[in-house]
């Protein structure tokens, strides 16, 4: 049964969990400054001998940034919500809240096979929520708004990005060498989305004729 709350406060929580998430990337950045001045070191050293933890930090913000955007599409559609529904928008809080840890692994180790399936793993498991949620919201009439449907194509580009996620993972913790360089499987996501588009317009376009 879902609840004729509307989604509102749900959206609210949300927002402000990913907001405390994303504000806890930077701090391990803000606690370098007294660490390097102990040292002895000056201020360009901060950025220039921690460039790696830098490039995390700005790697996981837009990650976070770009799910929280694709989480702000799907509740465009929702009118109501379930417990169930609450209960998968907690665990995909869960997995935003632990990205800031596997980001300090990699920003204090060296890149490996195990910090790079670490850290895609988690970004997997936060695409596999964010499609749940889609999927669990699309033709769902009690959820789904009558007049702001999912489409079909939002339903598709989410499953295109966990697919590539998980071929990412599987790239970045069992090959040698690879670790994150897999990541950039995900830029393909948008050139595989316009392709499919394109080819639902031909097939539609098609049908006329037949």
């Amino acid at each position: 049964m879902s609840t004729p709350r509307d989604p509102d406060r749900l959206v609210l929580f949300t927002d402000a969990v990913v907001a405390i998430a994303i504000t806890l990337l930077v701090l391990p950045l803000v606690d370098l400054v007294p660490e390097v001045r102990a040292d002895g070191g000056d201020a360009v050293s901060v950025i220039s001998e921690h460039r790696q933890e830098i490039f995390t930090f700005l790697l996981s913000f837009v990650v976070i940034a770009n799910f929280w955007l694709g989480h702000h599409r799907v509740f465009e559609h929702v009118r109501a919500y379930t417990p169930a529904m609450m209960r998968l928008n907690l665990l995909w809080l869960l997995t935003i809240v632990v990205l800031p840890f596997p980001t300090e692994i990699i920003g204090a180790f060296d890149s490996d096979r195990f910090t790079a399936g670490l850290y895609t793993g988690t970004i997997l498991a936060l695409s596999i929520c964010q499609t749940a949620l889609t999927w669990m919201v699309h033709g769902h009439s009690e959820l789904e708004k009558p007049d702001n449907p999912v489409r079909q194509r939002e339903l598709v580009g989410s499953l295109l990005l966990t697919g590539l996620t998980l071929v990412a993972f599987l790239l970045a913790s069992l090959v040698p060498g690879v670790n994150f360089y897999a990541m950039l499987l995900l830029l393909l996501s948008p050139i595989f989305r316009r392709a499919w588009k394109a080819r639902s317009r031909t097939r539609t376009g098609a049908q006329p004729s037949d």
